[in-house]
């Protein structure tokens, strides 16, 4: 079991904020578990504090997650504590870019190959790999663009 290292001491506004949204229909289930966590855990609960076990068992979660949640709010605060950390950047970087999309729209516009009376979208992404724009396009992506 882990020393309580990371104490949470509620205001009353912050308990009464917490409530609130564990009294809401419509919250994260994720943000609604926190906040009752945070509720459990509280140093200045009428009933006293819940235990990092007593708390898991309650809700069925790890205590790890009860741990990890007490120190995201002594560390961040409680917004921090309750959502989602937001993604500085996307997990991968758009193949796709402006100049790419213009390449491909230029080629579009221009003849098609002999033969042809018009281009199709996978004669436009084998031509966009011939061309050496990009290593790799699917058809499908030709199409978005």
């Amino acid at each position: 079991m882990r020393n309580r290292e990371y104490t949470v001491c509620l205001t009353a506004n912050q308990q009464n904020e917490l409530v609130e949204i564990c009294s809401k229909g419509k919250v994260a289930a994720r943000s609604l578990r926190r906040a009752q966590i945070l509720l459990w855990a509280d140093e200045n609960r009428l009933d006293g504090k819940l235990t990092d076990v007593e708390i898991a068992k309650q809700l069925h979660i790890h205590t790890n997650t009860v741990y990890l949640v007490r120190k995201s709010f002594a560390v961040n605060g409680m917004k921090a504590a309750l959502e989602r950390k937001k993604r500085l950047t996307p997990p991968n970087p758009p193949k796709v870019t402006g100049e790419l999309e213009a390449r491909i729209i230029a080629l579009s516009c221009s003849t098609p190959p002999v033969g042809r009376s018009r281009w199709t979208l996978r004669l436009l992404a084998d031509k966009t790999v011939e061309l050496g724009y990009i290593d790799s396009i699917s058809y499908d992506t030709v199409d978005r663009i």
